[in-house]
């Protein structure tokens, strides 16, 4: 639990545009030296989010607070050039007519030793005299990075800065903006879409759907106690098997199935991902164990190979239902092959039908 106070808070911030409520009574705290990422679907609210937070936008409702002093509400807002704010954005919005170093330099007064200093930390003062499309995409991203650290602001805000990049130089160069922002202890709101991004970043991940917050926790947290079957969806494939409670137990292709504290009657989804779903090669149906239940019969609808493992995908004798595993390596059936699965009871989640 953090016990310093937020570098900068969004409280209970609402946005309507066209009669739409684009963000709907959010509210997020951000700490100095953390990454807070906001992860969601596109048109979820999180560039708005973002703008608000910068300045560049005006809030319909609720209030800004930076280190605990008010910086917008109804009476105030403070420009974004006075917030001590840094911002990066998916096109980097570098200046063409400018040298990389007069454009780093460009946020700093034009000092141009402190800017080459800036460009030596993100490994980039060779290329100081050369003009942005002399660059690749990943060194035009890190003069980006460069630009906006070199005001060395207390928080920095990041609409999607890696969505451009080519898959092989993204994990790499994500990697060392998270060093050097960490090494300054910079505040980080960090807007994307993906959720192996979030993952890969976050000290803590917000979850946005329609205009709120629906989840925040740390990443471990976040992906292994969602709170609705779209979340678990969110962060991966999942299977979803449909049954109604029993005796506090709902029928499943793989035996009765605990689901304690439902109301008799009730339509519930038994949440699974791929991963958690087990062929068994050598197990009997006589022979189950307690943590996986009755192994259920299916056969092979389509097998994939996608390098470091196989997706197989069953249509099962239960119900017809059609429920995915993935195996290590290669593994692929023909289609109709029959084979047994198991479930990772332990692993599952269960979620009431909505309605």
């Amino acid at each position: 639990m953090n016990v310093a106070p937020p570098k900068l808070e969004l409280d209970q911030i609402t946005r309507h545009f066209g009669g739409q409520t684009v963000v709907d009574g959010l509210s997020l705290q951000l700490y100095a030296g953390e990454v807070t990422c906001l992860l969601g679907p596109s048109g979820c609210g999180k560039s708005t989010t973002l703008r608000i937070a910068a300045g560049v936008d005006r809030q319909d409702s609720g209030q800004v607070l930076f280190d605990g002093r008010v910086i917008s509400n109804d009476d105030t807002h403070v420009p974004p050039e006075k917030r001590s704010i840094g911002l990066m954005f998916q096109d980097f919005a570098l200046f063409p007519h400018l040298t990389v170093v007069k454009n780093v330099a460009f946020g700093i007064g034009g000092d141009t030793k402190a800017a080459l200093e800036m460009l030596g930390r993100v490994g980039l003062a060779r290329y100081a005299d050369k003009y942005p499309h002399q660059l690749s995409g990943g060194e035009q991203q890190r003069v980006a990075l460069a630009r906006a650290l070199a005001p060395k602001p207390d928080v920095m805000l990041m609409d999607e800065p890696f969505s451009g990049l080519d898959n092989r130089l993204r994990d790499g160069i994500r990697d060392e903006t998270l060093e050097i922002l960490k090494e300054e202890g910079t505040a980080v709101l960090l807007v994307t879409h993906e959720p192996e991004e979030a993952m890969r970043m976050a000290d803590q991940i917000a979850l946005m759907r329609d205009g709120r917050i629906v989840q925040i926790g740390a990443p471990y947290n976040i992906y292994n106690t969602p709170k609705d079957r779209d979340a678990a969806a969110f962060f991966s494939d999942i299977n979803v098997i449909r049954g109604r409670v029993q005796n506090a137990q709902t029928e499943t292709p793989f035996g009765q199935f605990l689901t304690p504290g439902v109301p008799e009657g009730s339509e519930v989804e038994i949440v699974i991902r791929p991963q958690h779903l087990r062929i068994d090669f050598d197990r009997a149906v006589a022979n189950p164990t307690d943590s996986d239940g009755i192994p259920a019969r299916g056969h092979v609808s389509r097998s994939r190979f996608l390098g470091s493992e196989s997706i197989v995908e069953l249509v099962m004798e239960y119900d017809g239902s059609r429920l995915t595993t993935t195996v290590p390596g290669v593994f692929l059936p023909k289609p109709g092959t029959p084979l047994l699965l198991s479930m990772r009871r332990d692993r599952c989640f269960v979620f009431p039908v909505a309605g």
